[in-house]
């Protein structure tokens, strides 16, 4: 059962006089989007019900997006980019470590169920899947794959490793522990994986 959206959730923002600059119309509809989807999930969003949150007409919508899917991923990722983050303390280690902290605190919420339900839909809709591909999957890639090589520049990680290998051991080690749920995503299981990519699992002489 999802929660139920508060009233800053349904009432639609108010509109002053004028025409609105481009970009405060379309942040205003990516955070009714990330709003609703984080609540609702995709079955509450619709064009027509972003378009009365967001205080903007469907057309408007329509010249920037190509399916309620497409818009659905736009929003999930304005909603959780901050929180899934890469900081850079430069302790490579212990920065995965919190990110991998927040990214199950966000898999393990409304957030989470939502995401599942957009790679779900994906399946059977190929604008939603190009979108997912450009816009979440390879975006969230190329941030831990800069992050890690910014670590191996500074000598933390060894010049033989392929950090983009290292993304599928951790982040596919979440996201299969999420799509096939017979073991949960804890957080003893985040501070092994990352244990056991730094330690190596040969035994210690």
């Amino acid at each position: 059962m999802t929660s139920q959206p508060d009233e800053t959730t349904t009432s639609p923002r108010r509109r002053g006089r004028g025409r609105r600059p481009a970009e405060e119309v379309r942040a205003d509809v990516l955070e009714a989007a990330g709003r609703l989807i984080l609540t609702e999930g995709m079955a509450g969003l619709t064009f027509e019900r972003v378009a009365k949150v967001a205080g903007v007409s469907k057309t408007t919508l329509y010249k920037w997006w190509q399916s309620p899917g497409a818009l659905a991923l736009d929003g999930y990722f304005h909603a959780v980019r901050t929180t899934l983050a890469f900081a850079d303390t430069g302790n490579v280690r212990d920065d995965l470590r919190h990110q991998l902290h927040h990214h199950r605190q966000v898999m393990a919420g409304p957030g989470g169920r939502a995401l599942l339900e957009l790679i779900g839909a994906s399946q059977t809709d190929p604008d939603l899947a190009r979108a997912y591909r450009a816009l979440y999957s390879s975006g969230r890639r190329e941030l831990a794959y800069q992050r890690l090589t910014r670590a191996k520049e500074q000598g933390e990680i060894r010049e033989d490793v392929d950090v983009r290998v290292l993304v599928d051991q951790l982040w596919g080690a979440v996201y299969h522990r999420s799509l096939i749920p017979d073991e949960p995503v804890t957080p003893e299981f985040i501070d092994a994986i990352v244990d056991n990519l730094f330690d190596g699992i040969q035994p210690r002489t």
